[in-house]
């Protein structure tokens, strides 16, 4: 926290300086042997306030004068830019309007600008064609093909994107946070401090505008929202975006690359952990699992979004005990239900036949790849970009709200449809639980993992050992400041005068260290697995383990070599696999003189970037807890490092240089998941390599956790004849002595 505190007071002090003598000048020259840091501050210059016409000359002027007919020579597809040409006359999604992720004519246009961009020759040509596409598409749009682009262009390996939530804050932050700092910006309240006093807002001498979010949940709709603090965090909705973005399930033609990878497996298996954590989330809050969604019951939870978008429509509600199925969606239901069957019989009789004629075998346990792609993208039925079979999209679809308008550009999304807001609802949750079951059903049917397939001859663990597990809910300010528009003044300067930041709480825990006793008969090389799962349900019983399986959260995994005897692993919680800290905020860097405060080393940086984009938030590793401690287990396994069970396709060398090493997709072939992706013989399950331990959360007071003072509003008394929220006499604050000597009559008239 000290670190991210005191990146935030240097941001603070630089953060309105964003000046082109400091940046990347995007001009004639070209731009293909520019180093990593210089790339990155061009992509960061294209999303910076991307609900305004840029502020920088050079894109301005590149924007300008860049003629797409006039370069078909530099891209490797030139049909892709005649395409995109011919539909860019014809009319796209007007700017100012909401891209919605799940809309099939938004996603149609934007994989066309996607390709625009990736079929670009060089670096070069790839700014300039995305200098040209933003001052004249739609702003989320571009965005997400940008932000898409980014992570799958080589040349472009090494480059940070801006965190969403601070290129685009509504997604992520409540509606009355963002009022609030509009009315801020647009009154003289800024330098009133009774105003701000009233409104939680503090404005520092810095000239930062801290915006009070630290309170409790604002409207509630069922029990849910009693862990809103975990379905709505920041970090996490951002990890599921970034999850879409590495693998887009439109994604699927062979020019990409991506069929080389596990996607399918990596995704699927992402849903499942993120069920399994939410399951011991709910745990520390009493409450039990949650139920697969079925079409014939009523959704007894609504959800309350609590978000505005930026062209001012409100994301919608949906009430409790909610009827499903209407004769307007039936028909999409029907469809859904044709292609759930297909999915169901081909696992049950290990095949599918696709239109082509084209037999899609489900019998050996590498062919779980196939299954997950079918699922979720990456295998169509048709082979055309965004025209796949994509459940979690159907049953999106099926639930929406907007029914009437699904293919026009006015759509107003719900947060089932944006990959950014859709954890947000509980109501996802139960699809994804929907959508792993037919996975589920999958390993059912293949064999048990035998002993031999288990066991690690020669090595036993001997000791599974942690620190205190201590959990918090800490403070942080996000950065909100791209959700207000800049004047003509704040334009010329290329600054906003004003950084606004929203003060959260968030779960957060201690650092704590794993240490691992492990003995070996030889030096070797072994895959090191450790999870945390359930000890005892909802209910307070025993769990065995197949009870269990499926609720472990995989927090580390690495190769790890043995040596003979007795070894001492010792895993830092900061440091596990796959997990990434706080991100530093982008206004930080947007001056040459601190880009160094946040990040100071290259090796770091070299570091960064892949995490940023892969990586699980390390602050949510472990749930809340319990004040008095709740109770979990620790598995430990070591094995040795394992050939097959992946399609001979795979190619792990593409995964290791594109640097999407998730789990243990790059160490070892066993299935993601593994030991506990299957039903488990408990006759031969428990092997010297592996290990239990019983492991307590302890949750500390919220009341003890507050580094900064609450807002004083007991002496705060408001006019009833003053409707108007700028005026300076809004407030008066009284002393008890003052209200005690006045009188009946005084008090009424106020």
């Amino acid at each position: 926290m000290k670190l991210v505190w005191l990146a935030a007071v240097v941001a603070v002090a630089t953060a309105s300086a964003v000046r082109d003598d400091l940046n990347v000048l995007i001009g004639k020259d070209s731009l293909v042997n520019l180093d990593v840091k210089s790339k990155e501050m061009c992509i960061k210059k294209l999303l910076n306030h991307i609900l305004q016409p840029t502020m920088y000359e050079d894109i301005k002027d590149t924007a300008r004068e860049y003629v797409l007919e006039e370069n078909l020579d530099k891209y490797l597809q030139v049909d892709s830019v005649k395409k995109f040409i011919n539909m860019f006359k014809m009319g796209l999604l007007p700017r100012g309007e909401v891209f919605v992720h799940s809309n099939e004519l938004h996603i149609e246009q934007a994989v066309m600008v996607f390709r625009l961009l990736y079929f670009a020759k060089d670096f070069d040509s790839f700014i300039r064609t995305a200098c040209w596409l933003r001052e004249r598409i739609n702003g989320g749009m571009f965005v997400y093909a940008l932000t898409c682009a980014v992570f799958h262009r080589p040349d472009c390996r090494g480059i940070a994107v801006p965190a969403p939530y601070e290129i685009y804050p509504y997604f992520f932050v409540d509606s009355q946070i963002i009022n609030k700092a509009f009315m801020m910006k647009m009154s003289r309240a800024a330098k009133d401090p009774v105003i701000q006093n009233y409104y939680g807002i503090q404005v520092t001498d810095k000239n930062l505008v801290v915006i009070d979010w630290r309170k409790t949940v604002r409207n509630t709709l069922s029990q849910d929202d009693k862990i809103s603090y975990f379905t709505e965090d920041i970090d996490l909705n951002t990890y599921m975006y970034y999850l879409h973005m590495n693998y887009p399930y439109w994604m699927n033609d062979d020019a990409y690359g991506l069929q080389k990878e596990r996607r399918g497996e990596v995704t699927m298996y992402a849903y499942q952990q993120l069920l399994a954590r939410l399951r011991l989330e709910r745990l520390s809050n009493g409450m039990c699992d949650i139920k697969m969604l079925m079409w014939n019951d009523e959704v007894q939870n609504g959800y309350w979004p609590k978000i505005r978008l930026h062209n001012g429509e409100e994301m919608p509600v949906r009430q409790n005990n909610v009827k499903l199925i209407t004769k307007e969606n039936l028909k999409d239901k029907i469809l859904l239900d044709d292609i759930e069957k297909i999915i169901r019989e081909g696992i049950l009789t290990g095949q599918i036949m696709r239109r082509d004629g084209t037999i899609i075998n489900l019998k050996k346990p590498e062919d779980v790849e196939y299954l997950c792609r079918l699922i979720l993208g990456g295998m169509g039925m048709q082979n055309d970009d965004a025209k796949v079979i994509h459940v979690s999209n159907l049953i999106k679809k099926v639930l929406s709200y907007s029914l009437y308008n699904v293919d026009k550009y006015t759509y107003v999304p719900t947060a089932l449809d944006m990959y950014t807001t859709c954890l947000r609802d509980p109501l996802f949750w139960r699809v994804m639980k929907r959508i792993v079951e037919n996975v589920v059903l999958f390993k059912k049917l293949l064999p048990k993992y035998t002993r031999d397939e288990l066991d690690f001859p020669g090595v036993k663990v001997e000791r599974v050992v942690t620190d205190k597990l201590v959990t918090f809910m800490d403070e942080y300010d996000v950065d909100i400041t791209n959700a207000l528009y800049l004047d003509e003044a704040e334009m010329g300067k290329k600054r906003s005068d004003m950084t606004y930041v929203a003060r959260m709480r968030r779960l957060n825990h201690q650092p704590f260290k794993l240490t691992l006793d492990v003995a070996s008969e030889k030096a070797t090389e072994a895959v090191v697995r450790v999870f945390i799962g359930p000890k005892y349900d909802c209910m307070g019983r025993l769990l065995s383990v197949n009870d269990k399986r499926l609720d472990m959260v995989e927090i580390d995994s690495f190769l790890y070599k043995l040596d003979t005897g007795k070894n001492t692993i010792v895993r830092n919680s900061n440091d596990m696999h796959g997990v990434i800290a706080d991100r530093p905020w982008t206004r930080n860097t947007f001056r040459a003189d601190t880009a160094s405060s946040t990040i100071s080393s290259d090796s770091l940086v070299e570091n960064w970037w892949y995490k940023a984009r892969l990586g699980f938030p390390q602050r949510l590793l472990l749930p809340l807890g319990h004040l008095g401690g709740l109770q979990l287990q620790l598995f430990v396994m070591v094995t040795p490092v394992r050939s097959g069970y992946v399609l001979p396709t795979i190619d792990v060398g593409i995964m290791k240089e594109r640097r999407v090493c998730r789990w243990t997709t790059c160490i070892d072939n066993m299935p993601l998941g593994y030991p506990f992706d299957r039903d488990i013989d408990v006759t031969c399950f428990y092997t010297s390599n592996m290990k239990f331990a019983d492991v307590t959360v302890y949750r500390k007071d919220m009341g003890m956790s507050n580094t900064v003072k609450e807002m004083d509003r007991s002496d705060m008394v408001m006019k009833r004849d003053d409707l108007t929220y700028l005026d300076t006499d809004l407030l008066v604050r009284w002393s008890y002595k003052d209200v005690m000597l006045m009188s009946t009559d005084q008090m009424l008239r106020m």
